[in-house]
C-alpha cells in the first residue's frame, strides 16, 4: 500500500511541477526509449542472475506489494510454541518431542499456532535443531556455531533478489544514457529537417537520461531496499528462535528462555514481559 502511495505522491511532485512552469507531458512520452531502458536493463539482469537465482527475484518481487509476515503476532504465537515445547522437554524428557519434531504436520503443538506451522523455513529450522537436542550428541557451543553457519548462508540466499534489483537501479541510468545517445544519433541524421523539428528530437533524446534516472532512483532502487528489509525479517526471526534454544540448552527454564528471545527483538514489534506471558498461558490451557 505505502509502496503505491509512495509512487503516486512522486509522480506528482515531479510531474505536477513539471506542467506547472509550462512544461509538455505529452514530450516525456517516449515509449521506444522506455523500452530501450528497461530492456536493456531486464537483459543485463539475466545475463548476471539467470537460472535460480532469477526465479527466486520472480518470487520475491511480489513481497514489496505485501507487509512483513514476521509481525508481533507471528512472534506471539512463536514464543507460545516455543515455550510449549521447552516445557514438554523439561517434565517428560526430551524423547517426548521426538514425534512433534520427526512429524510437524501432525504435531498437537505446532498445529495450534499456523502462522508458524505454515512457514516451512522456520518449522524446518526448528525441528533441525530440536532433533540434534534429542540425538544428545552436541553440545551447546557446537550447536551455536552450526546455527550460526546456517543464519549466515540464509541471510545471504534471501539477499539474492535485493541484489538483484539493487543492480537492475544501478544500471537503468546507464541505459538511459544509451536510449539519449541513440536519440542524439537518430537527431544527426536528420539534420535536413527544419529546426523545430530538430527540437523535438532533441527534447525526446535528453528524455532518455530522465527516464533512466527517474526509474532507477524513484521506481526501482526503493524495491531493493524493501527487499534488503524483508530479508532482515527472515532472519531475525532464526536469530530469535536461536537465543531461546541455546538459553534451554544452557539450563534456563522455559520462560526465562523465551525472554531470551524477546529480548532479540527490536522495540516496534516486542512484546512486553506481561503481554507475553499473559498469552502464552492463554495460549497453552487452549
Amino acid at each position: 500500500m505505502f509502496v503505491i502511495i509512495g509512487y503516486i505522491f512522486m509522480c506528482v511532485c515531479i510531474f505536477g511541477a513539471y506542467a506547472a512552469h509550462g512544461g509538455h507531458l505529452g514530450v516525456l512520452w517516449q515509449p521506444s526509449e522506455i523500452v530501450i531502458i528497461f530492456g536493456g536493463g531486464l537483459g543485463a539482469l539475466i545475463v548476471a542472475y539467470g537460472g535460480a537465482p532469477l526465479k527466486q527475484v520472480i518470487k520475491g518481487l511480489p513481497l514489496v506489494f505485501k507487509g512483513s509476515p514476521y509481525g508481533k503476532a507471528f512472534y506471539m504465537d512463536l514464543f507460545a510454541l516455543m515455550f510449549e515445547i521447552l516445557s514438554k522437554v523439561r517434565k517428560e524428557g526430551l524423547m517426548s518431542i521426538e514425534g512433534d519434531v520427526e512429524n510437524p504436520e501432525g504435531s498437537p503443538l505446532f498445529s495450534k499456532y499456523p502462522s508458524v506451522a505454515h512457514d516451512h523455513h522456520v518449522v524446518e529450522f526448528i525441528t533441525d535443531y530440536l532433533r540434534l537436542m534429542v540425538g544428545g550428541n552436541l553440545n551447546a557451543f557446537e550447536i551455536e556455531n552450526l546455527m550460526d553457519v546456517e543464519i549466515d548462508t540464509h541471510h545471504h540466499e534471501s539477499e539474492v533478489p535485493a541484489q538483484a534489483i539493487n543492480k537492475l537501479a544501478d544500471g537503468l541510468p546507464a541505459f538511459g544514457i544509451v536510449a539519449a545517445v541513440m536519440g542524439v544519433v537518430h537527431t544527426m541524421g536528420s539534420l535536413h529537417l527544419p529546426p523545430s523539428e530538430l527540437g523535438k528530437l532533441i527534447g525526446a533524446a535528453l528524455v532518455g537520461t530522465f527516464m533512466g534516472i527517474l526509474l532507477a532512483y524513484g521506481f526501482v532502487g526503493p524495491l531493493a531496499t524493501i527487499l534488503e528489509g524483508r530479508a532482515a525479517d527472515g532472519t531475525r526471526v532464526f536469530q530469535t528462535i536461536k537465543v531461546t534454544l541455546l538459553a534451554s540448552l544452557n539450563g534456563y527454564a522455559p520462560q526465562v528462555a523465551v525472554e531470551f528471545g524477546r529480548k532479540a527483538l527490536q522495540g516496534s514489534i516486542r512484546p512486553s514481559f506481561s503481554e507475553l506471558e499473559e498469552y502464552v498461558k492463554s495460549a497453552k490451557s487452549k
